[in-house]
């Protein structure tokens, strides 16, 4: 009992002298513990052998005093690795350190004919160790090397006298021999003291990857490169129904649905020839259910959908098991993505239903438009009739204020009916936009005059700021006026008597810029991205005394991007707005004919003006 503790003690401090830079990898650093242990008892049996020698020889000659010296060398070296963990390196130094002490001990001893020239064998089964072919076949190198220049000097006659001892030579080649077996017979217990802890290795990772396997809810399989299966999970049969023996080969690509077979082996085939991961989905059969047609793709059929992501693994470089095979393999994962495709087809039936709905929606509100214009038109003309009395005096001046009020009534409500008109048209995808070159200026002139009036009721100074020589514009004519007159609209609404409104257009790059910027009451940095949507105010206090269906930037914003321009905003409360136009000067192509996808409102695409009523 009192050795085995003794034993796991001292394993366990050789163990701490590893270097931490392996401490990870149980294998490697069962290799420098091996080469440490050896080194370090080696260099101390010599130490402990010297005052040995000294009882029975006597007091040692020079040359003998350097031999012993050298058996030193093993300590620095173990202490090297200990401390660098460079394993290869330090093999190398134990080689030509082996090696040299071999050649003077056998030069001082006899040359080519010493007892202890059979130590050099040592250097390459030490060299083993490394598990480095480059090590031992530079071990081996450095052996030979020593042996040559051994024979070459002998040769020449350039050794000293040798050693002369008292045993026979027979005794003294038997005991070299023996030593030597000794310590090659330690390497070799190293050697296979290390080949039992990769096999320890190699069972306890197989034991923890086949865990994981066995215990992982998705299905796990290997193939070759022809895509044929070489192992699969238990988890087969959660997934598939059918035992992992039943997968393998073709087995798992026969049940994958016709309509998918393409999809699986492309997946499997680009994996390999990209050497990245790949993932696809599939529907496999599942169970013992009779195979389906091309528009079996529910549970009921007999298929389930599944996702597989596949990776590409190469083989380790020492595997020449089957040269004739490709040097990959692909390790995948399976998962039953049944309860997802079922969760996504809920939300594209949603979509559908509020597509539907919205579309709904939408010639809705053009139906409604339409049939309100009629009696509008009527209203507001007999209205103007009444309160011009062009066919005779009404007699009550109350009369008269009553039907100014109806007219002007109508005439508002016109304009929100025209507007929902037009936002339903642009939504739809139905607003023709017609281009043409015009001039710039005389068009914002007579917005501003058409303005002008209204900006006069409220006190309200309108300017007009254009730059001379700008470029004809190729755009609506019709739409660019909408605009100009919207933006006009809401910018006198939300200024106060004695403010300003100035409209400004200039050239920018191949851009025209048009401007309508006001000392009003500006608006909210918070409300900014909620507004722009039709229908939609800020639903702050401080304009909710102005009346408007949130329609009118609405409008503005759709035409402008009809134009492929864009639309910006500069606003600080209660100190003013600014709202910029950029239309390109030479328009863009397809406009007369716009394609519906393409004339709708992208609110990702356009930036988020103020949405103020008309």
């Amino acid at each position: 009992m009192t050795f085995i503790v003794s034993k796991r003690a001292a394993s366990a401090y050789f163990r701490s002298l590893v270097h931490d830079s392996v401490s990870g990898n149980a294998l490697v650093a069962a290799r420098h513990q091996s080469f440490i242990t050896s080194h370090l008892i080696g260099g101390f049996l010599a130490l402990a052998v010297f005052p040995v020698y000294l009882a029975l020889i006597g007091q040692p000659s020079v040359l003998s005093a350097i031999a012993f010296s050298w058996l030193i060398s093993p300590i620095l070296i173990a202490v090297f690795l200990s401390r660098t963990g460079r394993l290869g390196f330090a093999h190398l130094i134990s080689a030509v350190s082996l090696t040299g002490l071999v050649t003077f001990a056998a030069g001082i001893t006899g040359g080519v004919t010493s007892f202890l020239l059979a130590w050099i064998v040592v250097v390459p089964l030490e060299a083993a160790l490394s598990a480095d072919r480059r090590v031992v076949f530079s071990a081996i190198g450095i052996a030979a090397l020593a042996l040559l220049g051994l024979v070459a000097v002998d040769a020449l006659n350039l050794l000293p006298a040798p050693q002369t001892f008292s045993q026979e030579p027979a005794i003294l080649a038997l005991l070299g021999s023996m030593s030597a077996l000794v310590y090659a017979g330690g390497l070799a217990i190293s050697v296979q003291g290390v080949y039992d802890r990769s096999e320890q290795e190699i069972r306890r990772g197989e034991q923890r990857y086949r865990l994981l396997a066995e215990n992982a809810t998705d299905m796990i399989t290997r193939h070759n490169a022809k895509g044929h299966v070489l192992f699969a999970s238990i988890a087969s049969e959660q997934i598939l129904g059918e035992p992992a023996q039943l997968l393998m080969g073709n087995g798992l690509y026969e049940r994958v649905h016709v309509a998918d077979k393409p999809a699986y082996l492309n997946a499997l085939s680009q994996c390999l020839e990209l050497n990245k991961s790949i993932s696809v989905e599939f529907r496999v059969k599942k169970g013992d259910a009779e195979k389906g047609s091309a528009n079996d793709i529910d549970i009921d059929s007999g298929f389930v959908w599944a996702e597989m992501r596949c990776r590409p693994v190469s083989r380790d470089e020492g595997d020449h098991s089957d040269e004739g095979s490709l040097p990959h393999e692909i390790v995948a994962v399976t998962r039953d993505i049944a309860a997802r495709k079922a969760q996504e087809n809920i939300i594209l039936k949603a979509r559908d239903v509020a597509e539907s709905a919205n579309q709904a929606k939408t010639q809705f509100l053009a139906n409604m438009s339409h049939e309100l214009r009629t009696p509008l038109n009527a209203i507001i003309g007999f209205s103007e009739i009444l309160h011009r009395e062009l066919y005779g005096r009404i007699g009550e001046d109350r009369y008269r204020e009553y039907a100014q009020l109806i007219h002007e009534s109508g005439e508002h409500l016109l304009s929100v009916v025209n507007e929902v008109l037009d936002m339903s048209k642009i939504e739809a995808g139905k607003f023709d936009i017609v281009t043409e070159p015009f001039a710039v200026a005389p068009l914002v002139k007579s917005c501003v005059e058409i303005m002008s009036h209204q900006g006069e009721k409220k006190s309200i100074e309108v300017r007009l700021d254009t730059e001379p020589h700008l470029p004809e514009l190729v755009a609506d004519k019709r739409a660019c006026k909408q605009v100009l007159l919207n933006l006009l609209a809401n910018a006198i609404k939300f200024t106060n008597a004695g403010g300003y409104v100035e409209v400004s257009a200039r050239q920018v790059d191949q851009e025209i810029e048009l401007a309508v910027s006001d000392n009003g009451i500006g608006i909210a940095e918070q409300d900014i991205p909620k507004l722009g949507n039709p229908f939609v105010q800020a639903e702050s206090s401080y304009d909710r005394s102005y009346e408007g269906a949130g329609l009118g930037l609405s409008v503005v914003k759709g035409l402008v991007r009809l134009h492929g321009g864009s639309l910006e905003i500069e606003s600080k409360l209660g100190e003013g707005t600014k709202v910029s136009i950029r239309l390109p000067v030479e328009g863009i192509e397809g406009m007369e004919a716009p394609a519906a996808e393409n004339s709708k409102i992208n609110e990702a695409s356009v930036p988020v003006p103020i949405a103020l009523g008309a």
